[in-house]
């Protein structure tokens, strides 16, 4: 067992809250905690996993705090829920089985991808709206298919490794459904709690988590997650999605560096 002392546990404390913060405005929190427990001394899968189980408090922390703007999607949050369950034990599975090198060398440009889709939300979202009013008999499935197609894949890398996680889905979002950019964080804060939770239990059962690790992190994780709403709060749709795209671009350009 890696010995913390003092400055490691001050360190996870730290990283837990700034990344429970961070996952509720933006996404990317992992980029913060996960390098924290490389650097106390945990090997990087056990990190990747104890990570996962340490933050869920902060997912729920947002999710209480934006409460308010998830009323009315009860709907769509069960059914994105579904498939985000089955896409989170698929990713859980396929990070026990294999080496996550080589996945985690295209977690960069995933990254990218995401922020461009949702710096380019507007316009898509229109051109898919377009086409469902002109009859296009393919649209009638752009709110079904596609978007629960994405949202298992997206569930999979979120339970796989998760950096980034809340960018793509906040871009898939808001191509897929009409509604404000703040109720799409609201309903993205509740599927990657789902994701989240749905791998810690898995690994719960099948893996070597540090439970003295999540034990430190884990009140951290549940603060920081419900001061991130608060700050998510604050900003318009515009400064939101900017703030979002800026700091993915930020996190897949850390992810292409060593820890």
């Amino acid at each position: 067992m890696t010995d913390l002392g003092p400055s490691g546990i001050a360190l996870l404390i730290v990283a837990a809250a700034l990344a429970g913060a961070v996952n509720a405005v933006a996404g990317g929190g992992s980029l913060i905690s996960f390098p924290a427990l490389l650097l106390v001394g945990y090997p990087a899968v056990t990190a990747n996993i104890t990570n996962t189980v340490a933050l869920c408090p902060g997912y729920l922390g947002g999710t209480i705090g934006y409460r308010q703007e998830l009323e009315g999607q009860r709907g769509r949050a069960i059914a994105l829920g579904l498939t985000s369950t089955v896409g989170a034990v698929a990713g859980s599975y396929l990070l026990l089985v294999s080496s996550p090198e080589v996945f985690e060398r295209i977690v960069p440009f995933l990254i990218l991808v995401a922020c461009a889709l949702l710096a380019a939300q507007a316009p898509l979202a229109r051109m898919v709206r377009r086409r469902a009013a002109e009859g296009d008999p393919a649209a009638g499935w752009t709110g079904v298919l596609p978007l629960h197609t994405i949202q298992f894949v997206a569930a999979m890398y979120g339970a796989y490794f998760g950096a980034g996680l809340g960018i793509m889905m906040l871009a898939v979002l808001g191509i897929f459904l009409v509604d404000t950019l703040q109720r799409l964080n609201a309903l993205k804060g509740l599927l990657s709690l789902v994701i989240n939770v749905v791998g810690a239990l898995y690994f719960a059962l099948f893996a070597d988590v540090v439970w003295f690790a999540v034990a430190i992190m884990a009140t951290a994780a549940l603060i920081g997650g419900r001061v991130g709403v608060s700050l998510a709060r604050r900003l318009n749709d515009r400064a939101l999605r900017w703030i979002v795209v800026a700091f993915g671009v930020v996190v897949a350009i850390r992810l292409m560096l060593p820890y």
